[in-house]
């Protein structure tokens, strides 16, 4: 009753003319965001995020979240009608959607796949509701080792459980924890990698950082395929809608199926892309009809649509109840955060209580409007792609210019904003993962102060990490986590290999 009353308060929050109408903004722009290529979520909330700081936190938030919530929605457009992923979680989307769209099915595909991202998101803010506050009373027993090895176990997960060569992994958050070094120690107020610039003595801005890396480099990869856009063109109508809504409930153990899976990937630091082709992939082994996948099935936009926004929408639980985000997109609203004065963590549900149950409560209402907005203005939004990306993509510099000189106005961040973005490109080239060089950038001084005030009063003595079970089981669990590519091997080699079923029915050279 307690999460209810505090819900009710929320939705009272949020439901006053000003914070309502900056949500209906906020999702107009994420869809916006969403059906361009070249941005995305993490991309869109990190170029406007400067537009929120005269904004009270409450407000800032909602529209930053509804922009979140907009892009996640944006993307599918593209890929039905277009083939083109605005999004890379909505990749796993274009596989049944476009062929569907050839057909002349793209009005079910995309009320298809808006009504199961709202399914998702549903189901995932449900879980937020009733379990944020209990891992944030929990975390209440945290001191700086317990801190420390929360922020282990969520760099170790990034390095065993991420997509791709841990090594790169490694790399690139090695990189983020380099440049979170750069400026004034905290411990001590001595400067470290300044190299004698008084510029660099406030260090790296994680906003300029990211404006750079996701957005510039976005823009200069594209710029380099030469986009054009050519698509279909689709209507929804009542009918349509209708028609649709009475084939989904077909599909509801996807559904269910699917929304676990991306509320698990997004708390893990998972995220939504791997959870729209884990979903896809289990559907169509799952499905009695899998071996039509691929060729315009309704199931094979349910399932990844539904994991995306479960895992997009979960992705905050980690970073409200702990301070530790699970997606990019989490990574640039904490340090949104940050910059308000506020500290996400336990104490942020007892001191803050507008801001956190107004922010869940915009998740419902959000996503809700969302849905209604996609399914009345798709003709419009995918006219859109109908601009020359030679016109798009000088907008969206120039869009990521103002943002980075907001910040701190000065000129010398748009000149490392330009950098990031050079080297935002040049890791997209390499197949060099971006997440955890933002992860490190955001969390590494954290980390790093949690850590040396556990040295300090245990006087350097590491077996702290191990000195209860909750600390002891943490740090156990992100050392799993750590070497997992490697236990996961010894486990292939030491278990029996299977034996070949078909091998009888070979033909004998």
């Amino acid at each position: 009753m307690e999460e209810i009353n505090s819900l009710l308060h929320g939705f009272a929050v949020v439901m006053t003319p000003a914070n309502f109408m900056l949500m209906v903004v906020g999702i107009v722009l994420g869809v916006l965001i969403g059906v361009l290529p070249g941005l995305g979520g993490a991309n869109g909330v990190a170029i406007l995020l400067p537009l929120t700081f005269t904004m009270n936190p409450t407000s800032a938030i909602v529209m930053l979240s509804c922009i979140y919530w907009g892009a996640l929605f944006g993307g599918a457009i593209t890929s039905v009608l277009f083939n083109i992923p605005g999004e890379p979680w909505s990749v796993a989307t274009t596989f049944d959607g476009y062929p569907m769209a050839q057909k002349g099915h793209a009005g079910e595909a995309l009320t298809g796949a808006f009504t199961s991202s709202f399914v998702g998101a549903f189901v995932a803010v449900v879980m937020i509701t009733f379990l944020a506050p209990l891992v944030a009373k929990f975390a209440l027993q945290f001191g700086p080792p317990e801190f420390f090895s929360v922020y282990l176990l969520t760099f170790c997960s990034f390095v065993g459980m991420g997509k791709g060569s841990p090594f790169k992994i490694l790399a690139s958050m090695a990189i983020g924890f380099a440049l979170a070094a750069v400026g004034m120690d905290t411990v001590t107020g001595q400067l470290r990698l300044t190299f004698g610039f008084a510029e660099l003595m406030r260090g790296f801005d994680f906003l300029i950082a990211v404006i750079g890396l996701f957005g510039i480099g976005e823009i200069l990869q594209s710029m380099e395929e030469g986009l054009s856009f050519s698509g279909k063109s689709a209507k929804i109508d009542a009918k349509v809608v209708w028609q649709t809504w009475k084939k989904l409930p077909a599909y509801w153990v996807t559904s269910i199926r699917s929304s676990l899976i991306g509320i698990w990937m997004g708390i893990t630091p998972g995220g939504a892309t791997p959870a729209s082709f884990m979903s896809y992939g289990i559907a169509k082994k799952m499905s009695k009809d899998g071996n039509k996948f691929g060729t315009g099935q309704l199931e094979g936009v349910v399932a990844p649509e539904t994991a995306a926004h479960a895992a997009g929408t979960a992705a905050l639980l980690p970073m409200l109840a702990l301070g530790i985000p699970g997606s990019p997109t989490a990574a640039v609203l904490l340090g949104g955060l940050l910059i308000w004065g506020l500290q996400p963590g336990p104490l942020l549900f007892v001191e803050q209580k507008d801001f956190v149950w107004g922010l869940i409560a915009s998740m419902y209402l959000g996503n809700l409007v969302g849905l209604l907005v996609v399914l009345t203005t798709v003709p419009l939004f995918a006219s859109i792609l109908r601009i020359p990306f030679s016109i798009i993509a000088p907008i969206i510099i120039v869009i990521c210019a103002i943002g980075a000189y907001t910040v701190h106005n000065a000129m010398l961040d748009i000149w490392f904003m330009l950098l990031f973005g050079v080297v935002g490109y040049v890791f997209k080239k390499l197949d060099y993962p971006l997440a955890p060089l933002v992860l490190a950038l955001v969390l590494g001084d954290k980390a790093e102060d949690s850590f040396r005030q556990a040295m300090l009063i245990s006087q350097g003595d590491l077996s702290i990490m191990f000195s209860n079970k909750l600390v002891g089981g943490i740090t156990g669990l992100a050392l799993i986590m750590l070497f997992w590519p490697l236990i996961s091997k010894l486990i292939a080699k030491i278990r029996p290999p299977k034996k070949d079923e078909f091998a009888n029915d070979r033909p004998v050279d």
